[in-house]
């Protein structure tokens, strides 16, 4: 399942992300806490437009949920740790991949699946990267999230190519791989779960 994941993925995180989200890992929960409230807010977007689509209601309903979950889970582990909780901005990553989006359909939700496929394959694979580096309890909290990140990644996918001409998915996976590449690999402003290089931590 993982090596699937990191073979889709045109990159590998860069460990100076690592290091930042290390030194910086009370901004780290805090997105963290933003990107699964985000993940279920898109998932609740997807099922309101296309309420023809049962396949794709029955998955985004189950993903909301585990999402929502998953926010609260982040939640009560930056209550016990006395993080403050506070805005934070978002990065330009999830933007910077939608302008990527065609505005008409069938490609708008083939285009938004596959968005989502890498989305959800790049918040394991940083949660895999991060996992060995952590304290015991956060270490744990990330290492059960893997298995449901990747099944994420995978309905995501699949729901691209049952909406989605193969050819075109193929296609539009291989110009969104381009540009995540360039987000993850390029200099960052700040540090965020999704940020590129942090150009200061």
């Amino acid at each position: 399942m993982f090596s699937d994941l990191n073979d889709f993925l045109g990159c590998a995180t860069p460990a100076a992300w690592v290091d930042a989200a290390l030194q910086n890992q009370d901004v780290m929960l805090i997105d963290h806490g933003n990107c699964e409230k985000k993940a279920a807010g898109t998932a609740f977007q997807l099922m309101f437009r296309y309420v023809d689509k049962p396949d794709l209601q029955n998955k985004m309903s189950r993903l909301a949920r585990e999402e929502l979950r998953h926010f609260e889970q982040v939640l009560a582990i930056i209550r016990k740790r006395a993080i403050v909780l506070r805005n934070v901005g978002s990065s330009r990553y999830a933007a910077g991949l939608r302008e990527l989006v065609r505005n008409h359909e069938p490609y708008r939700l083939s285009d938004t699946l596959v968005i989502g496929a890498f989305i959800e394959a790049r918040s394991c694979e940083r949660f895999a990267m991060l996992v060995p580096h952590l304290d015991e309890e956060l270490g744990k909290f990330y290492s059960g999230l893997l298995k449901s990140e990747a099944r994420h990644f995978q309905d995501y996918l699949k729901l691209a190519y049952l909406y989605g001409a193969a050819t075109d998915v193929d296609a539009t996976i291989l110009k969104v791989r381009e540009r995540e590449r360039e987000l993850i690999e390029s200099p960052d402003s700040e540090f965020r779960f999704h940020s590129g290089v942090p150009l200061a931590v």
